[in-house]
């Protein structure tokens, strides 16, 4: 039998460490046999899961023979993570074990270097300070999981049962998964990525010298307007306006002003019954199909996935 061994450390997220103990020790054969051991595994017998406590029935010893190991988040990615809990992790990956974490999980992965010269992921709120960690590591914020091969990440919350489902997949065929999709209540695979999810800052009104620049592009996003157009209004010019901009915004005056207008067009899908060429038109999209294009490409689903998913039953 296939055996996890669920990794969890104190100050474990207790969401990210059911998941896994849910989704895999739930799945079962065609024949009606589980189709896998789980194994809570952790340093100490007991660990501090949010507002209560676990007791592990395995010490890191379970870690030895899995097939698998799942690091669920921790609510400290600042927190060292124990020498002896990356040695073992990193035996465990010596022997050909699949490595996956979940969430915040990804810090203590690539606490180990295995994530190092890899793509991965995480919740999109960690993701900046992942990478500032860990500047080996392809950090994607935009996805829900990342699958390596032998070494999985997975984005925060629901993605990691996108993950679990993925890898009951990978081990046991899409019936298998469909039915433990269909337990949990899950799409065995959902449309997008984790992008659709995130909540863009605004600019800080902080006197910046772009802020007032910034101001007037949310309030044209509905005009066609070229670099040098821009260049013009700030009374820039455009090599000066594209490195301030990379300066202050870590982007170009032409993708801010496209990230904008997909902002504009999220809220507008979110709360209005217009239809997708209305908003192609009002949020400054020469066409409809350019619209879908690029919204597709930046937020990885389509224009009428996404209002599906998150319109207002107002509306």
């Amino acid at each position: 039998m296939h055996v996890v061994a669920v990794l969890a450390l104190d100050g474990v997220v207790a969401f990210d460490l059911a998941v896994p103990n849910d989704a895999f020790g739930r799945t079962r054969l065609a024949d009606g046999r589980p189709a896998y051991e789980v194994r809570v595994c952790a340093p100490t017998r007991q660990i501090r899961a949010g507002g209560f406590s676990v007791l592990a029935d395995w010490g890191l010893a379970g870690l030895v023979g899995a097939d698998t190991v799942v690091l669920p988040g921790v609510e400290d990615v600042a927190r060292p993570v124990p020498e002896e809990v990356i040695a073992a992790i990193r035996a465990a990956a010596d022997r050909g074990a699949r490595i996956a974490s979940i969430c915040s999980g990804a810090f203590v992965l690539a606490a180990t270097g295995l994530l190092d010269g890899l793509r991965a992921t995480t919740h999109w709120l960690g993701a900046a300070e992942l990478a500032r960690r860990y500047p080996l590591v392809e950090v994607d914020p935009n996805v829900l999981f990342v699958d390596n091969g032998q070494i999985l990440t997975s984005a925060g919350a629901a993605a990691g049962m996108d993950l679990c489902l993925h890898l009951v997949r990978q081990d046991h065929g899409s019936a298998v998964a469909a039915d433990s999709a269909r337990l949990a209540v899950m799409p065995l695979e959902r449309d997008g990525g984790q992008a659709q999810f995130i909540v863009h800052e605004e600019p800080a009104p902080d006197g910046a010298s772009l802020q007032p620049l910034l101001a007037w592009l949310q309030e044209n996003l509905q005009q066609e307007l070229t670099l040098e157009d821009i260049a013009r209004h700030a009374a820039l010019s455009s090599r000066t306006l594209n490195r301030r901009f990379r300066e202050q915004t870590g982007t170009t005056p032409l993708q801010w002003l496209c990230r904008a207008r997909l902002r504009r067009a999220q809220h507008l899908l979110e709360t209005t019954a217009h239809s997708v060429d209305l908003i192609a038109n009002q949020v400054g999209f020469g066409s409809a199909t350019n619209f879908r294009d690029r919204f597709r490409r930046l937020v990885g689903t389509s224009p009428h996935a996404y209002r599906r998913a998150f319109r207002s039953p107002a509306t």
